[in-house]
């Protein structure tokens, strides 16, 4: 575990963690180059736990025999580039990694028949944009029994930093993969991609045929997909017209919406599948 001093942000190992975008990190032209920052020896942890591959780490030096010092020793024969705390405190969001960043090696693209094969319920994710969002949706997937995410290709990516932070590294045991080639393919298919997969679909969604999220018809459903829209808009029209159910949320005191996420978490616990009541 070799461990490098820098004394300025602009050192060229250190691009990975102070300059390249996150279109940059992702690497669509060549997935196999992608790159993902993980925060926190909590998250860098989980992202270890789940067999992801370190390719440096970042950390302040006084972390290194502390906090860090359990994650550093699990991550192999990798760089430790090490500074001062009061040159990291310039990077943007540092004071919410706990000290230690690391970069790790993007995997390839999954199927969504591979991540789908043995899943009773599913969320599919339809263009939303948020990294906050997503970030709390994995984690209350993971908490609540989702078996695994769909995301559309218009969808924000799960791994990005914020969106990491906020599932509290969840994005990284939820299997996940894009329904849906580009965007014309999905909001021409939506609801036969997912019947393809085996799936009922169930669209989150406000309208006069609307069934209550807690009716025992979604519950019983051997195989369910919960189809949750984008912030503000929520789901096309096309995709509601076509899924097997349209589902809302009872509210009162003249409430009509939820933050996503926080519908998301609701209607997981309401419709898991009756093997895991």
């Amino acid at each position: 575990m070799p461990t490098i001093k820098v004394t300025t942000l602009s050192d060229e190992n250190l691009k990975v963690y102070t300059s390249l975008t996150q279109a940059q990190l992702r690497n669509r032209l060549e997935p196999e180059k992608g790159i993902f920052i993980a925060e926190s020896p909590k998250v860098i942890g989980t992202a270890l736990d789940c067999g992801y591959e370190p390719i440096s780490m970042l950390t302040e030096e006084r972390h290194i025999n502390g906090d860090a010092r359990e994650v550093i020793e699990r991550s192999g024969d990798i760089p430790v580039y090490t500074a001062d705390r009061e040159l990291l405190s310039s990077l943007t969001g540092y004071e919410l990694t706990r000290g230690v960043l690391c970069a790790f090696r993007r995997p390839l693209p999954k199927a969504p028949e591979e991540v789908t094969k043995d899943a009773s319920r599913i969320a599919v994710l339809e263009d939303i944009a948020d990294s906050t969002n997503i970030g709390a949706i994995f984690r209350s997937a993971a908490a609540l029994g989702i078996d695994a995410v769909l995301i559309t290709p218009s969808c924000c990516d799960p791994l990005c930093r914020r969106a990491i932070r906020v599932s509290m590294g969840t994005v990284f045991q939820i299997p996940w993969a894009q329904i849906g080639e580009d965007y014309s393919d999905w909001h021409t298919h939506s609801a036969e991609l997912i019947r393809n997969l085996g799936f009922k679909s169930a669209a989150m969604a406000l309208s006069d045929d609307s069934i209550s999220v807690d009716n025992p018809v979604l519950k019983s459903e051997p195989r369910l997909a919960l189809v949750l829209g984008t912030e503000g808009d929520g789901l096309a029209k096309h995709t509601i017209a076509t899924c097997d159910y349209t589902v809302k949320i009872p509210m009162q005191n003249g409430v009509d919406s939820l933050n996503v996420a926080s519908a998301a978490a609701l209607a997981f616990w309401e419709t898991r599948s009756m093997r895991n009541s």
